[in-house]
């Protein structure tokens, strides 16, 4: 039994020593593993980069449609939805009181005429009694004064028989523009009077529609410095064709142009507004519709890195250059915007620099790779919003 034990120990021993030994070997071989990561040289390239904003439609003219005389609503000519031309018959008034005036007046005014008349003839009779010393000159001037009299009497009453027919007029409301017929929340028989709030309805000329919408000063001074052009008309003569998607997602078959910018900023919301022209000859888009704009603008000899080869972290981007050795160098990088899925970088890298391309979330500064070449980075053929213009506010 003595000679058993020493057996048994060194047994356990060596079991022990054999165990130590493999866990050994797997933590240096956890400590020997590199990963094989992709890497790629950062290009340059051209890029078209596009700035998105929110918008609100417009017609070319919107109006409110309201009476100008009161009266009693007496036939509704339109239906809503109408597309109606200029000067067309939209709402009959009932004229009955108007005409009425319209004729007194009128009676006065050729009564007043006469008056005026034989006030004429009066001093005409005068001129050679005068002359011939029959009656005397006052006579003749008093005349005269009678007459000019007559002629301011006459004036008046034409002036209030153009005014009653003009009031006439109102009581048959007409189309000021071609456009749509909005909602008509009248019917008929309902008393209407020139001071209620409501309007009759709203036209709309959607022939050409407005796109309106507003950019921060931020954004305003990157607009003057990727578009060339001396004076900001210039500027907004430079920009490409501005594309429309609209609040399905779909996008509007027209292009449109960007036409102007407000005189100045907002004092509340700090921002500028600027507008948009589409054609619409079809009619699809309405007043009130919203959507989206992108003014894009085409960069060349840009530096772009996919945005798989950066890693976030406290408000900045990092790449990771590959440096001699097959050892890696955490990197901060500036960006100015997007195109497609790259970022656009304008600091911390050069064109020629190898950089790893994805798989970097655990990769640490400094740790060793096994570099899989990826190819160069490349411009993105379609263009997205630029991290700079985030979306604006329709105003």
């Amino acid at each position: 039994m003595l000679r058993v034990f020493p057996r048994i120990a060194l047994t356990a021993v060596f079991g022990i020593s054999v165990a130590l030994s493999g866990c050994g070997r797997k933590e240096e071989d956890k400590k020997n593993m590199v990963p094989s990561l992709p890497v790629m040289q950062v290009g340059s390239g051209t890029a078209d980069i596009a700035s998105s904003y929110s918008v609100r439609l417009e017609g070319r003219a919107d109006a409110e449609i309201r009476p100008q005389v009161d009266g009693v609503l007496q036939e509704i000519l339109v239906k809503e939805g109408d597309l109606v031309r200029k000067g067309q018959p939209l709402f009959r008034i009932d004229d009955s009181t108007y005409r009425e005036q319209y004729n007194t007046a009128a009676a006065a005014s050729q009564a007043a005429d006469a008056q005026a008349s034989v006030a004429r003839v009066n001093a005409e009779k005068l001129v050679p009694l005068v002359e011939n010393k029959v009656v005397a000159p006052v006579q003749l001037t008093t005349a005269r004064a009678q007459e000019q009299a007559a002629k301011a009497v006459a004036a008046q009453a034409a002036a209030q028989a153009r005014a009653a027919r003009i009031n006439l007029g109102y009581s048959l409301v007409r189309a000021p523009f071609a456009g749509y017929v909005g909602r008509i929340p009248y019917r008929q028989g309902t008393l209407l009077t020139r001071n209620q709030t409501q309007p009759l309805t709203t036209l709309s000329d959607v022939g050409r529609m407005y796109a309106v919408f507003s950019i921060s000063e931020a954004e305003f001074a990157r607009f003057k410095r990727i578009y060339p052009g001396d004076t900001i008309d210039r500027k907004v003569a430079a920009v490409p064709p501005v594309a429309l998607t609209l609040s399905d997602g779909s996008a509007y078959p027209e292009a449109g142009k960007l036409e102007s910018l407000s005189g100045g900023f907002d004092r509340v919301t700090g921002s500028i507004g600027m507008r948009a022209s589409f054609p619409n000859d079809g009619g699809l888009l309405r007043s009130g519709n919203s959507g989206t704009v992108s003014l894009s603008a085409r960069f060349s000899d840009i530096m772009l890195v996919p945005q798989t080869a950066t890693v976030d972290l406290q408000d900045k981007l990092f790449v990771f250059l590959l440096q001699p050795g097959n050892r890696v160098k955490k990197q901060v990088v500036t960006v100015s915007g997007k195109s497609g899925k790259d970022y656009i970088v304008t600091g911390g890298v050069r064109p020629g620099d190898t950089i790893v391309a994805a798989g970097i979330d655990k990769l640490k500064d400094g740790a060793p790779i096994k570099p899989i070449a990826a190819g160069p980075a490349s411009a993105a053929p379609a263009a997205a919003p630029s991290a700079a213009a985030n979306s604006g506010n329709a105003r």
